[in-house]
């Protein structure tokens, strides 16, 4: 995998965080650096960390799927940008200035699980792992604390559109990877 894929993947997984972020700066009335590192690190941590488990789940059966690997990263990233499209068009909207731990963690666990499955995809395809971790990583916490600022400055406009693009950022590798593996 090049690291133009992986960026886009990563900018691809980011987009359910940075639009929580989004909701977040719409919460805080007066934002200060604590809230932009505390989104950031809770987002990015988590998004590094949750490939990192479905990585070492998918890798302990990759060898009974090989034959398969292709579609099953194909259905995955399928799946889960039809789901970040569907949340593009939700009207729901949810603004809680609360920062708590228990609040954080559960924000960053519930953005953070398509990462899991993009994990479990990666040990199929032989992904470096740790590369892509840190890229995840680093590429949430930075999309985090920009969404954080922009929903503080402008509103929640944006936040469907993210969701969009990045789930369709998603679905479109899901389709280059099924089309590598089936025409090559």
């Amino acid at each position: 995998m090049s690291i133009v894929e992986l960026l886009l993947i990563a900018m691809g997984l980011s987009m359910d965080a940075f639009a929580v972020s989004i909701g977040k700066g719409l919460s805080v009335c007066h934002l200060r650096p604590r809230h932009s590192m505390s989104v950031g690190l809770w987002f990015g941590g988590f998004q590094a960390m949750m490939p990192l488990i479905g990585y070492a789940l998918g890798a302990s059966f990759a060898s009974l799927v090989s034959d398969y690997d292709h579609w099953i990263a194909f259905v995955l990233l399928g799946i889960i940008g039809a789901n970040m499209i569907k949340e593009a068009f939700s009207k729901e909207e949810k603004s809680d200035p609360d920062f708590s731990f228990k609040t954080m963690l559960i924000m960053a666990i519930a953005t953070s699980i398509d990462a899991l499955a993009i994990g479990v995809s990666f040990a199929f395809l032989g992904v470096n792992i740790f590369t892509a971790a840190i890229v995840i990583g680093i590429t949430t916490f930075l999309f985090s604390v920009a969404g954080i600022k922009i929903g503080n400055l402008f509103g929640c406009r944006y936040k469907s559109k993210s969701e969009f693009i990045g789930g369709v950022v998603l679905i479109i590798i899901g389709t280059k990877i099924l089309m590598e593996h089936l025409m090559f």
